[in-house]
């Protein structure tokens, strides 16, 4: 058993060649050959097989993980091959769809001489049908865009509301730090007055004190 880190990654991608192969060919013979339930049989298996495919991209990215790095550019460039190879053969596979879906509605056509146009009723009710399913699909395309619109004026008129109470917040905000600022001024000179009456105080007490003492040796002296 190889062992090397690019065995897996080697082996997922010989898978995803033969089930690309398996698809090619049921584009290019089935698909192409066949009509009716047939074709969307064949169209069936064509899109579990392109299924596969994109699990075993998944998987051969999941292993270039393991890869070393100076070899990792080389499987990057093939994956991405890989991807560009299975993005062809959808959009192959739309086609076919939409080739057999064309051909289903107007399989019916026949030409008469009653009916110029070579339709036959069947073909016109399905042509109805068609038309009737196309002018819904508009009517709610249209709808929808009106929705969608009025949702984007909703929007717009939120996110100026938003801006709005943004800058009334802002300057909220501002008057706060103000009246903050402000606060802490007339917090220090609070403090500064009373400082200065504290000092003012122990000045008043200390002349009370000296006047008293003055007073007391003037009597002293004057009775002894």
């Amino acid at each position: 058993m190889d062992s090397s880190p690019t065995s897996l990654f080697d082996s997922y991608e010989q898978d995803f060649q033969q089930i690309l192969q398996s698809i090619r060919d049921k584009l290019e013979g089935d698909a192409a050959d066949q009509r009716g339930e047939q074709k969307k049989a064949a169209l069936r298996r064509v899109e579990m097989e392109l299924d596969e495919a994109d699990e075993m991209i998944s998987q051969m990215e999941i292993e270039i993980q393991g890869i070393p790095q100076s070899l990792r550019p080389q499987y990057s460039s093939r994956i991405k091959s890989s991807k560009a190879d299975l993005a062809r053969f959808k959009k192959l596979a739309r086609d076919s769809h939409a080739q057999a879906s064309r051909a289903e509605l107007f399989s019916g056509r026949t030409a008469t001489s009653d009916d110029p146009y070579g339709t036959s009723n069947g073909d016109r009710a399905r042509l109805l049908a068609g038309t009737a399913l196309l002018e819904d699909g508009t009517r709610r395309l249209q709808e929808s865009q009106r929705i969608a619109l009025e949702t984007e004026d909703q929007g717009a008129d939120i996110l100026r509301s938003l801006v709005g109470q943004r800058e009334q917040i802002e300057n909220a905000r501002n008057t706060l730090q103000t009246a903050d600022s402000s606060i802490d001024r007339a917090s220090g000179t609070l403090k500064k007055m009373i400082r200065r009456m504290y000092q003012q105080r122990v000045v008043t007490a200390v002349i009370i004190i000296v006047l008293v003492l003055l007073i007391a040796i003037i009597l002293w002296e004057k009775l002894r």
